[in-house]
């Protein structure tokens, strides 16, 4: 395979695994060597695009006893071959798409292949013959005059000028329940262990970043070998998860908290941005310290809207606490703790129960639920944020989303707007959970003292923010 020419070069030299992907091209020529590198650019759907290299050629076709030639395009992502193509047809004008189980009206190309990706056990030349395979049992083109004509000399015409959305590769059949963890330590095999556990995930990638200091699990995860858990050093392993969870933290020696918190967005900047690009419809759930501040940073710097970023926040105590009331003080109603994760944390509760169908709402600040929620926040004010109890948080978030269960969850969200908040701050705020995000409940009038303790909460995260250079 011809890779010399100046323009391919310099796309190349930009690919994340240069040199593994010039490996695995010449495969590709060995084998298919009518299919070529070319340069093109890629228009991604939020508008930008990139210079990048995509294959064109034919794959051969035997239908009915006449062989075809069809046209395709491989669309190579910067981080190939650890992420998958994005595999399109290349009809002419006198061709029609047959949409079908594995191609869609727009000539976009599903297959199990695709669905199941996981470089090096995957390969574009294993893709080829696939597709190869599955486009004989049910051919993608045909002519339009006819509907069901076949034309070997048109299917051989390219297009060019055609442009492409970015997505995740989802089989229709099966959509793939896929969860990534970035961040080694304690935290990040709790929350491994939490979600294998909880169930409702069909690959669980775990990422042990170098650059962080919670590093550590990942070899004994490699050593049991279990299931459904896959373990990489790269983040494009992270590609189509529906849900990201970041436990990384990279803690300093620095003197002053500002500094050291600004360790941890300078490990954002390397990861939170190539996240989002390789995962761009997933739900990113933070867990790293301080969680309210990161939260707000990986949303800053991933480009996603509010509703795809939430952070671990005051999930666990809210738990806690419904547990209490339920259990202990016989209250049947669901509760939530709210704002900062600090001691200016206030409790609220639902005006209705649990049983309930109805999407519930926070009931306003009034002084009959105060001594309740008073004794039961006291109850389990003692109890520790040990890893394993984040972890188990986390797995019931995760889980909330994989699922679309609608469950309300008190997590670290955008809380601009809500109870007359005016600064772009993070906030634990009750938000209903599904695959799309997250759905914040409409703010209420909240007692003094509580709100007291909300505004001297967002006056203190607004204060350090402007503090850091994100």
């Amino acid at each position: 395979m011809d890779l010399s020419s100046e323009k391919i070069q310099r796309i190349l030299s930009k690919y994340k695994f240069h040199d593994v992907a010039v490996e695995e091209l010449q495969k590709i020529h060995r084998i298919y060597p009518g299919v070529k590198p070319v340069t093109g650019t890629y228009t991604f759907s939020d508008g930008t695009q990139k210079d990048l290299l995509k294959l064109v050629g034919n794959v051969p076709v035997k239908y009915e006893g006449r062989s075809y030639n069809l046209p395709i395009q491989l669309w190579l992502m910067d981080s190939f071959p650890f992420t998958p193509p994005i595999c399109l047809l290349r009809p002419t004008s006198n061709m029609v798409v047959r949409e079908g189980k594995h191609v869609d009206a727009g000539g976009r190309i599903y297959l199990p292949g695709l669905h199941n990706w996981d470089f090096p056990k995957s390969s574009v030349v294993g893709l080829l013959n696939e597709m190869i395979s599955k486009f004989e049992e049910e051919p993608p083109l045909s002519s339009k005059s006819t509907g069901d004509s076949k034309d070997p000399h048109a299917l051989l015409a390219f297009v060019s000028n055609l442009q492409i959305n970015e997505g995740g590769v989802r089989h229709h059949d099966q959509p793939i329940n896929k969860v990534s963890v970035i961040g080694g330590g304690d935290l990040g095999m709790a929350s491994v262990l939490s979600i294998l556990a909880k169930g409702k995930v069909d690959k669980l990638v775990f990422i042990d970043v170098a650059e962080s200091s919670t590093k550590g699990g990942s070899t004994d995860l490699e050593i049991f070998n279990l299931p459904k858990v896959e373990v990489f050093k790269d983040l494009s392993a992270s590609a189509g998860s529906k849900v990201i969870v970041v436990t990384a933290n990279a803690w300093s020696n620095e003197q002053s908290y500002v500094s050291v918190v600004q360790t941890n967005v300078e490990l954002y900047r390397g990861i939170i941005p190539g996240l989002a690009r390789l995962s761009p419809n997933a739900v990113m759930l933070i867990a790293s310290q301080p969680v309210d501040i990161m939260t707000h940073v990986a949303w800053r710097q991933s480009g996603l809207p509010p509703t795809q970023v939430i952070g671990a926040g005051c999930n666990l105590d809210s738990e806690r606490l419904c547990h209490v009331l339920d259990i202990n003080l016989n209250t049947h109603k669901q509760a939530w703790i709210i704002g900062e994760l600090s001691d200016n944390k206030v409790a609220v509760m639902s005006n209705i129960g649990l049983s309930s169908s109805q999407q519930p709402e926070i009931a306003s600040g009034a002084s009959s639920t105060k001594p309740l929620l008073d004794r039961g926040f006291e109850m389990m004010k003692k109890r520790g944020q040990r890893s394993w109890s984040v972890g188990l948080s986390i797995a019931d978030i995760a889980y909330s989303v994989l699922t679309d269960k609608k469950k309300t969850h008190s997590v670290s969200t955008l809380a601009q707007g809500w109870g007359g908040i005016g600064s772009e701050v993070f906030l634990s705020l009750p938000c209903i959970l599904g695959t799309n995000g997250s759905t914040r409940l409409a703010g209420v009038s909240l007692g003094q003292e509580e709100d007291s303790k909300l505004r001297e909460s967002v006056a203190s995260l607004s204060n350090l923010m402007a503090q850091l250079r994100i």
